[in-house]
């Protein structure tokens, strides 16, 4: 049987989710996954306005205003004055937010680890040049939460 290139990606599709949200879980941790995504885009397109932000993460822009709020509080994030435009903020990811979603995703990769215990040295290599290839493919790196 042949798997067509539309089936291969919305298996990739299905399993990526099943495997972050598997992680997740196993960390215990309680923090929303808007903060992680947040956070991600933030370290991958640079500074962006809160409407523009809300809408890379998929959330509505009160509840953005909402989230940013936490995570200035948290010093995880920190507003720039828009040159443009004086009602206008630029939000940027600090380097207390980097260490954090570093720190994170070291997390979640050490949670999933028990789990592929039983892959052999050529399993890793494909693992590894599937992550090259949607890296590649994707255009960003760390744009994943």
């Amino acid at each position: 049987m042949t798997t067509s290139h539309s089936d291969t990606l919305e298996a990739l599709l299905v399993a990526t989710h099943r495997l972050t949200r598997l992680a997740a879980q196993e960390t215990g941790s309680t923090t929303p996954a808007a903060v992680w995504r947040t956070l991600s885009i933030l370290e991958a397109e640079g500074g962006m306005r809160v409407g523009e932000l809300a809408a890379s993460s998929r959330i509505s822009q009160p509840a953005m205003t909402k989230l940013l709020r936490e995570l200035i509080s948290d010093e995880l994030v920190y507003r720039i004055a828009d040159s443009d435009d004086a009602r206008a903020w630029t939000i940027a990811i600090t380097p207390k937010g980097s260490r954090a979603l570093d720190s994170w995703r070291t997390r979640l990769a050490e949670t999933l680890e028990p789990h592929f215990g039983d892959l052999d040295a050529a399993d890793w290599a494909t693992l590894d040049r599937a992550a090259r290839l949607l890296t590649q493919h994707l255009g960003h790196g760390e744009a994943v939460a």
